[in-house]
């Protein structure tokens, strides 16, 4: 057991206001110091009066920054004690946090009770005797809670002192994270005061806007940012070039087994990846499977035990947790390919360093999974990026010109080094959840008045933007649907078909999995696609390498009938695509109009940068924003995604009948650039969207799980606050209209 230093110390840490056995704890750790985070935590939380957010890297000490503190108020009231609540975002969370806070509570005799589905019913059955201690638990199991116990919320929660949700980032913008925002409001509502929340993360772009996702309409949280230097990062982005195959490796990188720029990735991978332990990303499932089965026979070729081992969703729960054992052990190398399973905090140790192949999900995507490397004292994080380009030719597509693929992982990794996140969409309405939870209202009370689930989850809740006639109409399509039936006082009961689905094991989820759509040419099945983005008949699509017209869109079943495309030329990037913000395509027209090299890329990557640069300048890209590709129009517009798309939809509702958003560009046939110009003079004049006649023609704008219960105008409504960005589409359209 160490001490500290001298007494000055300890009172500069603020060591000396925790519990006497914590302290004895942390010296016994080995601890030298607190961090920064967690000496600035530790008199906020003693207060106990304030929401905290806590922002550090991954690893840096938050979930003590938040318990160290939490545990000594707790331990002072001795048998009294209260309840703080953990709320993660995975399951494997808890259990790596039950297992980090077990070993300190079990000393201080402070129950922990970790809740999902695989915990035992007598674990559960102890809190539920005697609520106390730390409970650990998912939003879909607190809405279980409320659902099948809601008669003993109130006594589950009456001593509640603490909330604590960790990942925050990974609840904001999203469905679940209204959700969680509705069961916060819902327990301070049962226990009738007010409780302190703590938010944990490693990736917060917009603190503000974290702290307003923390307690909607609420003063805003006590922001606690780690103030240590960042870690060390040596960064290579290296670059090949795939020839003769244009089309085909984006869509289904399966089918080009024998390209000679993955077999040459993989042999890369192989060379600095084995013998010790790392994460590979490769963006999709199938690449997962793709990468893990070459560098598997790799290492069979070798004649040494395979050190390769996937890691999705897709796979079972045993086939995970062996390759987390096998990067938590630290006994043999091992390497895990994954999808974004493994970009959260479960506990797997330290990694020798990250993979990445083509360009990041996101800045903010590429920052998580890099606080996996460089956590040994002395090291530094390690992040190797890949990306293979298509050979060109002068009937290249726009983007392969670009070498958008590089540029994009180029631009990402940039504004990684200069800390810039992006920030959460947080002002969704998310009208599907707010069916979800007007149900679990009724489940937990026996019945709701309008007026009781207005107050809790609209006028002081998450959904303040509603409007009391827009509740109204939502309310009447419930009823409509027999979601609800209101009895002779106006006490909303669940309808039939209510009580049979929130009596389902699935009801406790309010987040839905992309549609998969099966593609069908000709009467023959091509294959499912999941997608995200809008479709109507007209869009382009790329699929099994190959770029195809939607010419039929029937949303029950889910098909799209297509045929080849004729121009035969398909776009950078298939259906699934990560939604790329608008910060990432400026830092990347930024970088095509520079001259230098990049120091972090390699001599492969900085060949493919100047032919991208080369054409950037003699296509004259910097000063205009469209090219002509035949009878096509290509609007360059370097804007995100969710402006594109709504500028493709606004386009549409003026008459545009084929078009798609193909990353860079969006593409506009059948039109002139006259007859461009003309809609996007009309879109700036638009004082008010007309929603209705924007999606009128779009099937699959119910891409959440409980869509299929909103009436239609409140269904456009929610989906173009959530996957739309009307203002930016906007400004493209009279940036378009000053160049012409």
């Amino acid at each position: 057991m160490t001490s500290p230093a001298s007494s000055s110390e300890s009172r500069g840490s603020n060591i000396e206001l925790l519990d006497e056995r914590i302290q004895r704890w942390v010296w016994a750790k080995g601890w030298t110091s607190l961090r920064d985070a967690q000496k600035l935590a530790i008199p906020v939380l003693l207060e106990g009066q304030k929401d905290v957010i806590i922002a550090a890297a991954t690893a840096s000490g938050k979930t003590e920054a938040a318990f160290l503190p939490i545990l000594s108020k707790l331990v002072r009231n001795g048998e009294e004690m209260g309840v703080a609540l953990y709320i993660s975002p995975l399951k494997a969370l808890i259990n790596d946090q039950w297992g980090r806070l077990d070993q300190l509570c079990e000393e201080l005799e402070v129950p922990v009770v970790p809740w999902h589905g695989d915990i035992s019913p007598t674990r559960k059955r102890r809190f539920m005797k005697r609520p106390q201690g730390v409970l650990l638990i998912t939003p879909e199991s607190l809405e279980a809670m409320f659902v099948l116990r809601g008669h003993e919320v109130r006594r589950f929660f009456g001593e509640l002192e603490y909330v604590v949700v960790d990942e925050l980032h990974a609840f904001i913008g999203s469905d679940r994270g209204k959700q969680l925002q509705s069961l916060l409001r819902r327990i301070e509502a049962a226990i009738d005061r007010r409780v302190p929340r703590v938010g944990l993360s490693a990736t917060l772009g917009d603190m503000a806007m974290a702290a307003s996702f923390l307690r909607p309409a609420g003063a805003l949280a006590e922001i606690i940012s780690s103030t240590a230097a960042g870690q060390e990062l040596q960064v290579q982005l290296r670059g090949y070039l795939i020839e003769g195959m244009q089309g085909t490796l984006v869509a289904e990188p399966e089918q080009a087994a024998e390209s000679a720029a993955h077999a040459s990735i993989a042999d890369h991978l192989f060379k600095v990846l084995h013998g010790s332990n790392n994460l590979l990303f490769p963006n999709s499932r199938s690449k997962v499977e793709y990468y893990s089965d070459l560098l598997r026979r790799r290492c069979e070729r070798e004649g040494i035990p395979n050190e390769f081992w996937p890691h999705h969703g897709s796979l079972s729960r045993e086939i995970r947790e062996d390759t987390e054992a096998a990067l938590k052990a630290g006994d043999r190398p091992a390497t895990a390919i994954c999808t974004t399973t493994l970009e959260l905090g479960i506990d797997i140790g330290a990694v020798r360093s990250v993979a990445q192949i083509g360009p990041p999900p996101s800045v903010a995507a590429l920052r998580q999974r890099l606080g996996r490397s460089g956590r040994r004292p002395g090291e530094a994080a390690i992040l190797r990026a890949y990306v293979a380009e298509h050979a060109v030719t002068a009937e290249s597509p726009l983007s392969d010109r670009l070498r958008e693929g590089l540029v994009q992982s180029t631009a990402t990794i940039r504004l990684l080094l200069e800390r810039w996140f992006e920030p959460p969409r947080a002002g969704g309405l998310h009208l599907s959840t707010l069916v979800q939870q007007v149900l679990s209202m009724i489940a937990e009370r026996g019945g709701v008045s309008a007026a009781e689930a207005s107050r809790t989850l609209v006028v002081d809740g998450p959904f303040a933007g509603l409007k009391p006639r827009q509740l109204a109409a939502l309310l009447r399509e419930m009823g409509r649907r027999e979601l609800v039936v209101q009895d002779s006082s106006g006490a909303l009961l669940l309808g039939q078909l209510g009580e049979r689905l929130v009596g389902s094991h699935d009801f406790y989820t309010a987040f839905a999995s992309s549609e998969e759509w099966q593609i069908v040419q000709d009467g023959r099945a091509l294959g499912t696609l999941p997608i995200d983005s809008p479709v109507f008949e007209g869009m382009c699509i790329i699929f099994g390498g190959r770029r195809w017209k939607i010419l039929n869109v029937c949303a029950e079943p889910a098909v799209l009938t297509v045929a080849p495309d004729p121009s035969g030329r398909p776009p950078m990037f298939d259906s699934g695509r990560p939604m790329v913000h608008e910060r990432i395509r400026v830092e990347m027209r930024k970088i095509l109009g520079e001259d230098g090299d990049i120091g972090f890329l390699d001599a492969g990557a900085q060949g493919l940068l100047r032919e991208a640069r080369k054409f950037y300048r003699d296509a004259r890209l910097a000063e205009r924003m469209v090219v002509m590709d035949g009878e096509t129009v290509l609007v360059l517009s370097w804007a995100g995604d969710f402006a594109n798309n709504a500028l493709l939809l606004l386009l549409r509702s003026l008459g545009l009948e084929t078009g798609s958003n193909d990353g860079l560009v969006v593409r506009c046939e059948g039109w002139g650039l006259d007859r461009l110009v003309d809609a996007c003079s009309d879109i700036v004049g638009l004082d008010e969207v007309d929603l209705l006649a924007m999606l009128k023609d779009v099937e699959n704008i119910g891409q959440s799980k409980w869509d299929w219960a909103l009436p239609r105008e409140l269904l456009v409504q929610s989906y173009a606050s959530m996957h739309l960005d009307i203002a930016a589409a906007k400004e493209v359209a009279a940036r378009l209209m000053a160049e012409r």
